[in-house]
């Protein structure tokens, strides 16, 4: 049996506002069965890294804040950090990044915002789910903690996963530092010897005890690393690196069992909402952002974030390629928009994986909501 994923464009009339129309479009897609009265509820977003202006408008999450509080469930918005340092590496600069990018507390009806994972990405919940690539998956405590979790995402280009929207924002988006650091390598990070300054905060910080000076330098020891990253966020020089050795294959089947992770605790307890609009090439992590490669396209909503991220490049690839984007160069008609766009990722494994490990399905019936 195929999952519905509903499907409303951005059209808005004097009658009804898209404010309104995000609301009605929520309720008639019965999305809120999922979630009860009283529940505290994770409102899953990506806030947007400081200078790219491709992120969610506020407005429109706003709009959805005020339905969950309608039906007397409390929603606050949330994030973890990032694994690189950039302006959403700690706390206090991503409440300052989300605040500056309209996500303050007034504008977003009274809600709060909580980073999932704590102040340096150290709040996590381990979870086992008997997977094939992970042992243990390490997922942000407040969202491992809330008793429900809507996931609202941008859809866009992806430079390591081909596409970026629910799958991603669960998998990568829900994980601890050191979650988000398994997804991405399989090794220790390396320190730059030329940038350390021996200033010993890595030293300080490394729960393991597995960094050291060497001749007035850092030096991990690998044997025993346990992976955290807390030393990549805490040096000032940014000498030390990730080691990004996974393969694309491994890394897309890695996203798909994180996003099976994340849900350990929340099953039918979640809904999924993708905007089909600013559909950037990159994500939105980076600190800026190309032109669209395609118009506004619309809303789309599931229980399914397998199905929803299916629809959501079916209605991309139906799409004319605007003529300044990055796309133009090879013609308005190409079939497959992110292949095109990273040819060295196959996104297929999303879905084939997903249904592999008995995850979701990515068939889908698409129902058009006026």
């Amino acid at each position: 049996m195929k999952d519905k994923v509903f499907f409303t464009n951005f059209r808005a009339t004097i009658k009804e506002n898209l404010p309104q129309k995000i609301k009605r479009f929520l309720n008639e897609a019965e999305l809120f069965s999922t979630l009860q009265e009283g529940d505290l509820s994770a409102l899953k977003i990506h806030f947007g890294e400081k200078g790219n202006l491709a992120f969610l408008n506020p407005l429109w999450v706003k709009a959805i804040i005020e339905e969950v509080k309608s039906k007397k469930i409390f929603p606050f918005l949330t994030d973890s950090n990032t694994l690189y340092a950039g302006s959403r590496k700690n706390s206090l600069l991503h409440l300052k990044t989300a605040i500056e990018n309209g996500f303050a507390y007034s504008v977003m009806a009274n809600t709060p915002i909580i980073i999932a994972d704590g102040l340096r990405g150290e709040n996590e919940v381990e979870v086992d789910i008997g997977s094939d690539i992970f042992k243990k998956f390490h997922i942000a405590g407040e969202i491992a903690n809330a008793d429900s979790l809507l996931v609202v995402s941008h859809f866009k280009g992806h430079e390591l996963a081909g596409f970026g929207g629910a799958i991603k924002n669960l998998a990568m988006g829900c994980a601890s530092r050191r979650g988000k650091l398994a997804q991405h390598s399989t090794v220790s990070p390396k320190i730059k010897r030329k940038d350390c300054k021996a200033c010993l905060k890595c030293l300080k910080k490394c729960p393991a005890d597995a960094i050291e000076i060497v001749d007035n330098k850092a030096k991990i020891n690998k044997e025993r690393c346990i992976g955290c990253a807390e030393c990549i966020v805490v040096c000032p020089e940014g000498a030390i690196r990730i080691q990004w050795d996974k393969n694309i294959p491994d890394f897309l089947k890695g996203l798909v069992e994180y996003a099976k992770a994340s849900l350990f605790n929340k099953k039918d307890k979640v809904f999924f909402v993708n905007f089909i609009s600013n559909v950037s090439p990159l994500c939105d992590c980076l600190s800026f952002n190309d032109t669209p490669i395609v118009r506004d396209i619309g809303i789309l909503a599931s229980k399914n974030p397998v199905a929803i991220d299916k629809a959501s490049i079916d209605l991309v690839n139906k799409e004319s390629v605007l003529k300044d984007s990055v796309l133009f160069k090879d013609g308005e008609d190409i079939k497959d928009k992110f292949k095109t766009l990273h040819p060295k990722v196959d996104w297929q494994i999303h879905f084939d994986y997903a249904k592999e490990i008995n995850f979701f399905s990515s068939e889908y019936e698409l129902v058009h909501i006026e």
